[in-house]
């Protein structure tokens, strides 16, 4: 139902990569689409969708759904029962959580929920072990489940734009996270992320701190004073390789240096003690 009878844009896709368009009119969906039992992409982003029919399930081939930018209050059973969903688009609804049966979509691996009203963290979401990329921002989170890092798959996080008061603990034992999004919150201080071997990009921009996060030396820093942060740490890095380079040079120089004359040092001992031939030598049979 929706509002509005005007036409809006969609379009999908089916296995052969043909886009065919769509049309929606006061926020109902062609009777024909769900005929197309083979779809495996289906954009109805920004279509005033209040609602979707129980009809959906019967795309079971579905891999992508973007249904951003509708008026969704909450996630449809129909969607739960789409078991090769791997990218769904969520955001700039007017989500308040999931529901038990999200936990179905064990295909998903890319969630994108920004700009809802979530408040709680779904509990759904920890039973995606294979989740790789989850987008929650601008939300209303203030914390994180202390099971979060059961969602071991998970290799991208956005938490900007909510509540957060304190650095999220169960955050510290998410060591395989390569992207962590916290800008736009209110943290003034944050714990030691050294450990956090696999994280690359860390945002902390717009939060009330001091300093930039300790992270590993790997980790690239968006926020207050990261700039400054990095150049530093860029050359002291640059310090410790020419270090190590000038060591390696006087490494090898030692072992390359000849034996003094009359010394009787064999220059390459055989096994028996005596001199073995070096290759391409007129000794070498």
């Amino acid at each position: 139902m929706g509002s509005g009878g005007s036409a809006r844009p969609a379009s999908a896709e089916g296995p052969g990569g043909a886009e065919q368009r769509l049309e929606v009119r006061g926020g109902r969906l062609p009777a024909a689409l769900w005929a197309q039992r083979g779809l495996i992409k289906l954009y109805l982003s920004g279509a005033g969708l209040r609602e979707l029919p129980a009809e959906l399930a019967a795309l079971r081939h579905l891999r992508t759904l973007a249904l951003d930018g509708n008026e969704l209050l909450e996630v449809p059973e129909a969607l739960c029962r789409l078991p090769r969903l791997a990218h769904l688009y969520l955001g700039r609804n007017g989500l308040r959580g999931l529901p038990p049966a999200f936990a179905r979509l064990q295909s998903l691996r890319c969630l994108w929920l920004e700009g809802n009203a979530v408040a709680r963290f779904p509990r759904a979401l920890l039973r995606l072990p294979g989740l790789r990329s989850l987008q929650l921002g601008d939300n209303r989170l203030a914390r994180l489940p202390a099971a979060l890092p059961r969602m071991a798959g998970l290799r991208g996080l956005w938490l900007y734009g909510n509540r957060f008061e304190e650095f999220p603990p169960a955050l510290l034992r998410m060591g395989q996270l390569r992207v962590l999004d916290l800008d736009r919150n209110r943290i003034a201080r944050f714990p030691d992320l050294a450990g956090l071997a696999g994280l690359r990009l860390l945002s902390y921009d717009h939060n009330p701190v001091r300093q930039p996060p300790r992270v590993a030396d790997a980790v690239r820093l968006v926020g207050d004073g990261a700039q400054e942060f990095m150049e530093a740490r860029e050359e002291r890095l640059q310090g410790l390789r020419c270090q190590d380079e000038k060591e390696e040079e006087e490494e090898e120089g030692a072992e390359a240096s000849p034996a003094a004359p009359g010394d009787g040092s064999p220059l390459l001992g055989d096994a028996e003690g005596g001199v073995a031939a070096l290759p391409g030598s007129p000794g070498e049979t």
